[in-house]
């Protein structure tokens, strides 16, 4: 018994004597290592090269100097301390004075159009650059030329990366092409730079998180070339009763009738004449245009979106808004869309100024395919705070029974109203009596509208349409 025992605490001391020995030939192999004499190449894989191993060689090179009294080894040691002062101060100055912008030769284009990009990097100081990466965040949707941008899978978003040296008080710049196929807003930005000293033994890193827009519009075509009648495409807007006078603009005088406003004389021509004369007032009837987008293309909102059919649509919104402000008409917007990041239709009220005509733009290229609500809803409660008197343009992919019901029942309370469809559907016989055009769905390019499909009488002058109303109250000749 007391042998067993004596051989378990020699079977146990020897194991604590082997570990006890492993570890200490553990350390002395690491030790090497912590000196960095054991490292053959650099590890790209590290941002830093540069380690505490650093001050551990500079140490024993100085004690080993010291010791032999080698002044070649101090020089060394000190030589590593050198070089990791001056790395660790370039690094610290290396975004010191140091730029980088993004330059477009415009900010807002049409769709077909090629926008030129140019990436401009300034270093400020005296000290250069000795090397910058810079990763910059770009869309992925729009071609580009000159570089290659790579879609990262952690954001899905495009970066183009760059790298770049530069001198002292140097400026450098690279210009890229990029194509406008889409409308839409594409952001450029944030980037990411990185930097650090000549020997490569320091980091530094920065983000820059200033962003720019770059805004495509839809393709925005004349008129004309839509098939539209060149006078008054959607509707008679002439008056034969002139209900307002503008009393700004005076086109004559006449005798003064006892029933004439006192306000109206003309007292200048009424002491030429020795009579009492009252002005005549031009008539004036505003011209309200309200462009109704719908951007549903389908029956059921949940079966989806057909992209080419809600690009053209609202291309051919866009070129009608162009035409409004362009005949001076006050234009207006209202969509069943939203905007990015928003969940409201969008409504902007009548306006004729140039800004209106950027306002409309903007919002038909950022307009989502994503219906806020049925645009016969949203036109049956925009319909009453709308000017009296304005004609609503309504640009479809598809016309429902639902859209038209309202259209007509718009028609009978006095609105003007005019349908601009993409539907390949025939259109139904109960739209006979409203202004309606059919567009072939197709490329722009090749697109003609023709004459109206239905509603043709509201283009005919007065004598036109009495004669017109004879020849049905006749009927048919038999």
């Amino acid at each position: 018994m007391t042998q067993d025992t004596d051989r378990q605490t020699d079977a146990q001391t020897l194991m604590v004597g082997a570990q006890a020995s492993a570890g200490t030939e553990a350390r002395l192999r690491n030790l090497p290592r912590y000196f960095g004499v054991g490292k053959r190449k650099i590890d790209i894989e590290v941002e830093e090269q540069f380690s505490s191993a650093w001050f551990g060689m500079a140490l024993l090179l100085t004690i080993l100097g010291l010791i032999l009294q080698l002044q070649p080894i101090l020089t060394i040691a000190a030589f590593l301390l050198l070089i990791a002062g001056v790395s660790w101060v370039w690094n610290r100055l290396s975004f010191f004075g140091l730029e980088y912008n993004r330059r477009f030769s415009v900010k807002r284009t049409f769709v077909g159009e090629t926008v030129e990009l140019t990436l401009a990097v300034a270093n400020h100081k005296i000290l250069p650059v000795s090397w910058l990466r810079i990763a910059d965040t770009f869309p992925t949707e729009l071609p580009f030329h000159g570089g290659t941008i790579v879609q990262r899978h952690d954001t899905n978003q495009g970066e183009l990366s760059t790298f770049w040296a530069l001198k002292w008080r140097q400026r450098a710049s690279r210009s890229y092409q990029i194509e406008a196929t889409q409308r839409g807003f594409y952001r450029y930005g944030p980037a990411r730079l990185e930097t650090g000293d000549l020997f490569g033994l320091f980091h530094a890193v920065r983000r820059l998180e200033q962003e720019q827009t770059l805004i495509v519009y839809p393709r925005v075509v004349p008129l004309a070339a839509l098939g539209l009648p060149a006078k008054e495409p959607f509707g008679d807007m002439s008056t034969p009763l002139f209900l307002f006078d503008d009393p700004l603009r005076t086109v004559g005088v006449r005798d003064y009738h006892p029933e004439d406003d006192f306000r109206r004389l003309h007292w200048k021509a009424s002491a030429r004449r020795q009579q009492l004369q009252t002005r005549v007032l031009e008539p004036s009837l505003t011209r309200n245009l309200v462009v109704v987008l719908n951007v549903a293309t389908l029956a059921q909102t949940w079966q989806g979106v057909l992209p080419d059919a809600l690009e053209q649509a609202v291309s051919v919104a866009a070129s009608i808004c162009y035409h409004g402000i362009a005949q001076r008409w006050p234009t207006g917007l209202l969509a069943n869309g939203a905007l990015p990041r928003s969940d409201q239709p969008i409504r902007l009220p009548p306006g004729r100024s140039p800004a209106q005509l950027t306002t409309i733009l903007e919002m038909l290229a950022a307009v989502t395919p994503f219906a806020t609500a049925p645009v016969e809803r949203l036109i049956a409660a925009e319909s009453p705070r709308l000017p009296w008197g304005s004609t609503l343009v309504i640009v479809t992919a598809i016309v429902t029974e639902a859209l038209a019901a309202t259209l007509l029942d718009l028609q009978r309370v006095g609105r003007r109203i005019a349908l601009v469809s993409l539907d390949p559907q025939p259109l139904s016989p109960a739209l006979k009596h409203i202004l309606t055009y059919q567009l072939a769905r197709g490329p722009m390019n090749t697109l003609d509208l023709g004459r109206p499909q239905a509603g043709g009488d509201v283009l005919l002058d007065p004598v036109e349409r009495q004669r017109q109303a004879i020849r049905e109250a006749r009927g048919p000749v038999v």
